[in-house]
């Protein structure tokens, strides 16, 4: 099979696994939440801890890249493992009732390893899609991926709606979507990391030491990642919690915080996959940050529901440029055979991050409100955005421009 074949037996697969992907998508944006608030009305910390928990999965994930260089296990292997398990957690969740404990331990399970499987896909697209083609190939997917992705929220906004009772067939079609993902990362074909038997686990960050430009935008992104993850953690609690304001019904806070976004996402990832093969890597990624600046501003600091679909669309816009940015941008700076290890690094300090950021968030929303949180947000990015200009200057003097 040559890289062609390669190329379309990937590009299709991960279209037919966009369908359970989109599913599950839905849990961690809406409804993990959503079920905590109005079925078992779950407190400020345990719902931080649900939106910190894909966060953990980051974190985990650079382990994740060693066991598989330890093990000789293939990439494709591991990720079908972790859907299972990820499958496990959902249907755990399913069968809880009216027990919030049952149902936070298979979140637990669940949420953490839908993230852990992300700096493998970034060395299966690496491996099979040739560099000049694959934001365009990943965006696509992603398109895809969105469409169902609204569909979804639409019926489990509504079925929610009728009856909280629904909650645990809702858990079942996610365990019943993980499971298909199992088959389909399975059926691709099989990518492997030259296999080490000493590993160190934090062995990765020696890319960090070496590679300065890498290492700057570690930095700038974690800045900038706090800023967004601050006001991220506060999208459903805050039109959620009554104190703050809002009385929403189920399907309305759907719409909201899942519905919208995505449909935004929809509607410009497949510009934003041009736009990454074609534009300076450093300039989309100001451009990405001005427009999540703008949402939080008008989501947390405007007035009415006009302000929170304004900023909840830009936030869409934003997120859909950042998706393929966050999953594809190792890629310009790695070799072929390092792939996953850069991008563990990148999702463990991401994992950083979201643990620490609905820890913060919460407890400062409690006590000045989250128009403040929002305010430090802004700040934040506008100070990432500042590390990149100031980098881009750097390079253009001294650095060639990356390829």
């Amino acid at each position: 099979m040559d890289e062609n074949d390669y190329r379309a037996r990937t590009f299709r697969l991960e279209n037919l696994r966009a369908f359970p992907a989109g599913v599950v998508e839905t849990l961690s944006t809406t409804f993990s939440i959503l079920i905590a608030n109005r079925v078992f009305e779950a407190g400020g910390l345990a719902k931080a801890s649900l939106v910190a928990l894909p966060s953990l999965g980051l974190l985990l994930s650079l382990f994740v890249v060693q066991a598989v260089r330890r093990s000789g296990l293939s990439a494709n292997l591991m990720l079908a493992i972790i859907f299972g398990i990820s499958g496990v957690g959902f249907t755990i969740s399913s069968f809880a009732g009216d027990r919030f404990e049952i149902y936070m331990f298979g979140m637990v399970i669940a949420l953490i390893t839908v993230t852990l499987n992300l700096p493998l896909f970034s060395q299966i697209y690496r491996r099979h899609y040739p560099d000049e083609v694959r934001g365009k190939l990943f965006s696509m997917t992603a398109f895809t991926r969105k469409a169902y992705a609204i569909g979804t929220a639409f019926l489990f906004g509504w079925l929610l709606t009728l009856s909280l009772d629904y909650y645990p067939w809702l858990l079942r079609i996610y365990a019943g979507a993980s499971f298909m993902m199992v088959g389909c990362v399975l059926a691709i074909e099989r990518v492997t990391l030259s296999r080490s038997r000493r590993v160190k686990l934090f062995d990765a960050f020696r890319h960090a030491g070496e590679n300065q430009r890498f290492r700057r935008l570690l930095v700038s992104w974690m800045i900038l990642g706090t800023g967004n993850l601050l006001s991220f953690s506060l999208f459903v609690e805050y039109i959620t919690n009554k104190q703050y304001g809002f009385d929403l019904s189920e399907n309305h806070v759907s719409i909201i915080t899942t519905v919208i976004p995505e449909t935004c996402f929809f509607v410009f990832v497949l510009v934003w996959g041009r736009l990454f093969d074609r534009l300076d890597f450093y300039v989309l990624r100001c451009i990405l940050n001005v427009f999540f600046a703008a949402g939080i501003i008008f989501y947390y600091m405007g007035d009415g529901l006009w302000a929170l679909y304004i900023g909840i669309g830009l936030h869409g816009v934003a997120k859909a440029g950042g998706n393929v940015v966050w999953s594809l941008w190792v890629t310009k700076f790695a070799d072929a055979e390092h792939v996953a290890e850069y991008m563990s690094v990148h999702t463990f300090l991401t994992g950083c991050r979201g643990v620490l950021a609905p820890f913060l968030a919460f407890p400062l929303a409690a006590a000045f409100g989250p128009i403040w949180v929002g305010g430090i947000s802004v700040t934040l990015i506008a100070i990432a955005t500042v590390i990149i200009i100031n980098e881009i200057k750097t390079r253009d003097r001294y650095l060639p421009a990356p390829h």
